[in-house]
């Protein structure tokens, strides 16, 4: 009898020491029984002041931004240049001619460019004759009207006299008698440099070593003394 209470009283303890709950091996099995949660998925939404905040606390430099200079170009003061080379056909030598005869060729040379013009006395159109009639009258010197007539007054010269100032004269278009004048600008013992009107160019400086002119040289006066 004591031997089968014995085996009753073991009974009784085995079954008050059985679990009275289940082991959880799994996050599906304790969200089944309520256990666990997942967590609802949630935006993180951080503002400009909170990332300076981070960065500060974290010690971190924000980045750089990178500028580019602007550049503003040097302003280059203009160049001014300044010729001092003479006209190709005219240039002023270191004679001695009289201030009337400088005043002579610069006033004629204030033409240069103006048009042939037969019969021609102002800056509308010159003849050769006009040209050296209103150059010297603009200084109250009269002269005649024709080259003809101009060959007859002052004093005729010898080549190697020939100046600035002079009278000089061509037969030209195949005739014997003068019918061409220029005033000379310039004379030295190669050319003489003269200005005058060509039918051609109107009011030019042209020269004696140009084949037409050498070949049709007549003479040169000295009106001027």
């Amino acid at each position: 009898m004591n031997r089968i209470f014995s085996i009753l009283f073991l009974l009784l303890l085995v079954a008050g020491c059985k679990p009275t709950a289940t082991i959880i091996t799994s996050k599906a099995e304790a969200q089944k029984r309520g256990i666990y949660r997942v967590p609802e998925n949630k935006t993180l939404v951080i503002n400009h002041t909170q990332i300076e905040d981070l960065i500060a606390k974290a010690k971190i430099a924000p980045p750089i931004k990178s500028v580019v200079p602007t550049v503003v170009p040097e302003k280059k003061a203009p160049k001014y240049i300044l010729n001092e080379a003479n006209d190709p056909d005219y240039f002023v030598s270191d004679d001695n001619a009289s201030y009337l005869v400088q005043q002579l060729i610069h006033a004629a040379s204030d033409e240069i460019g103006t048009r042939y013009r037969a019969g021609g006395t102002s800056s509308e159109g010159y003849d050769c004759s006009g040209l050296m009639y209103s150059t010297f009258m603009k200084f109250d010197i009269e002269l005649p009207r024709s080259s003809a007539e101009m060959s007859q007054l002052g004093r005729k010269l010898d080549r190697d006299e020939i100046k600035k100032g002079d009278l000089i004269f061509f037969h030209t278009r195949g005739k014997r008698h003068i019918n061409h004048v220029g005033m000379v600008v310039e004379a030295n013992a190669k050319e003489i440099k003269f200005i005058h009107s060509s039918t051609q160019q109107g009011v030019v400086i042209s020269s004696t070593s140009e084949p037409y002119y050498a070949q049709t040289f007549a003479q040169a006066n000295r009106v001027l003394e």
